[in-house]
């Protein structure tokens, strides 16, 4: 089963959102911290794109800031959940759409982000992503990717093991388990990107941008759009 397929069927709607619910309180903690990150980085007149926004947990938060968001993912799934999770938001547009193939036309949205380590779980191409999301943004605007700190691996591995154990997700391999690596014996493997790997991303395409870490826990690639750089 690809990542794609993964995520498209095993890890959607509700089965999802029970990831989130059995989160232990320093992954409850990691997880706000990675919202209020990104609501510091939106104004009220904005319009966001989330991109694999799932069962909505995050579009919700966004709506409450932002004028407009829009959320796409490929699972059909967790978009027909989220329509119900989402139903008292006027301000919020789902889409069935894979990020580095985006229908939007050029410079639609202020801000576009891609959290919860979306640049490595999307499993495309990173170079295709960045472009795309960079395609779609104003000027002006900026996009955001974030990825894990090494700082909370082991709590990070502990949240995996507890949703091996419900099931959620295959069983972990704890021998190849290592360097922000997670292996399940189903073969499902979820990495993350380092600050060097984003700082030599950017210097590859010539990017504004800054990392940095937040709550020793998120680490986020924040890139400024300029078409006339």
């Amino acid at each position: 089963m690809s990542k794609e397929e993964y995520y498209s069927t095993k890890l959607s709607a509700l089965r999802l959102k029970r990831c989130y619910e059995i989160a232990p309180p320093r992954i409850q903690q990691y997880l706000e911290a990675e919202i209020k990150f990104i609501l510091e980085n939106i104004k009220s007149t904005d319009h966001v794109l989330e991109l694999g926004c799932g069962y909505g947990r995050v579009l919700a938060r966004l709506a409450e800031e932002a004028q407009f968001v829009s959320g796409i993912d490929t699972s059909e799934e967790s978009l027909l959940y989220a329509q119900e999770y989402l139903t008292d938001f006027s301000n919020i547009k789902l889409h069935k759409m894979n990020a580095v193939s985006l229908d939007f036309e050029d410079q639609m949205f202020q801000v576009v982000i891609a959290i919860q380590n979306g640049i490595s779980a999307f499993k495309v191409d990173p170079y295709k992503l960045i472009q795309e999301s960079i395609r779609v943004t104003k000027t002006g605007g900026k996009v955001l990717f974030s990825s894990y700190s090494e700082k909370i691996w082991e709590k990070r591995l502990d949240w995996f093991i507890k949703q091996s154990e419900e099931g959620l997700i295959g069983e972990i391999d704890m021998e190849k388990s290592k360097n922000g690596i997670i292996v399940c014996k189903d073969g499902f493997i979820a990495s993350t990107y380092t600050p060097e790997d984003f700082t030599r991303l950017s210097s590859e395409l010539k990017l504004n941008s800054t990392v940095e870490e937040v709550d020793e826990s998120s680490i986020f690639w924040v890139i400024q759009v300029n078409y006339n750089h």
